[in-house]
């Protein structure tokens, strides 16, 4: 009988206990973003928050476009998060309630295509990026995943859970256009679904290096994680002012997620359970 009183509070404390590691490296980021570089690595380092904020600051804007990098993250996320729900929203609307030749076949490989790995994409992207002269604009950022399988997946099986198929045949007998019938009907029905594809889009774009990497030239274009990554060198990385930026770059995703975690969560699960 003890057992089963103890059991609860063992999983609460192992919990814990995860939780606070896997928080620790983000709380010492905010606390090596004050300090400065001596500081960083003196014996024993700092725990708690100093002083060099500000001229951690001054640091990495003296040596990067550092705001100009954090308003081109911004723009490449929040245009990557729009089209990837204008789009996904369609073809899993279309995937899940309309009927065409091929449709399964097309399902199944736009679904094969998540098996890929990622780092098959590299130079494909490049040369396709190239040939189209997108080298070193925001565009081949955020419009070659616009249409991306997993987004197409989600809204396809939120559709088929959700959406009922008698209201669609209502509208359509009604004289509401195919397009009337997505933006009006479909569109409000696919709120939660679309928050968390957002949620998770966005999070993706703001912290994607290898795409920027990519096709990236001029460091006054570059995103906040290529940008960041610039600053480290073999022999004078300003780590503090490195930590400064990374702590200003988690800042909007820590509000974000805070905000929308709920969303998130009713997202993933609805339908899961009848």
């Amino acid at each position: 009988m003890n057992s089963h009183r103890i059991a609860p509070w063992a999983a609460y404390a192992i919990v814990g206990v995860g939780a606070l590691i896997m928080l620790a490296p983000f709380y010492f980021m905010f606390v090596f973003a004050t300090h400065s570089r001596v500081e960083i690595f003196s014996l024993p380092p700092p725990v708690w928050f100093g002083d060099d904020f500000l001229t951690n600051l001054k640091i990495l804007t003296e040596r990067l476009p550092f705001w100009r990098n954090l308003g081109w993250s911004l723009y490449v996320a929040v245009a990557s998060t729009v089209l990837t729900l204008l789009f996904c929203s369609m073809g899993g609307y279309a995937f899940a309630l309309f009927e065409f030749r091929f449709k399964t076949a097309l399902f199944g490989f736009v679904m094969g295509t998540m098996l890929l790995p990622s780092f098959m994409n590299m130079i494909p992207t490049f040369m396709i990026m190239d040939a189209l002269g997108w080298i070193d604009q925001p565009r081949a950022l955020y419009i070659p995943g616009a249409a991306s399988a997993f987004g197409i997946f989600l809204m396809r099986q939120f559709v088929t859970s959700t959406v009922p198929k008698d209201l669609i045949e209502a509208a359509r007998m009604d004289g509401c256009s195919e397009l009337g019938i997505y933006w009006r009907i479909v569109l409000p029905l696919l709120k939660p679904a679309m928050g968390t594809l957002g949620l998770i889009t966005f999070i993706a774009s703001w912290n994607n290096f290898i795409g920027p990497l990519i096709v990236m030239r001029s460091p006054e274009n570059y995103t906040l994680p290529l940008a960041l990554r610039s600053l480290q060198s073999p022999v004078d990385t300003e780590w503090g002012a490195l930590m400064a930026g990374s702590a200003i770059a988690t800042v909007p995703l820590l509000i974000l997620f805070a905000l929308s975690s709920r969303q998130l969560i009713s997202g993933l699960t609805a339908g899961a359970v009848k």
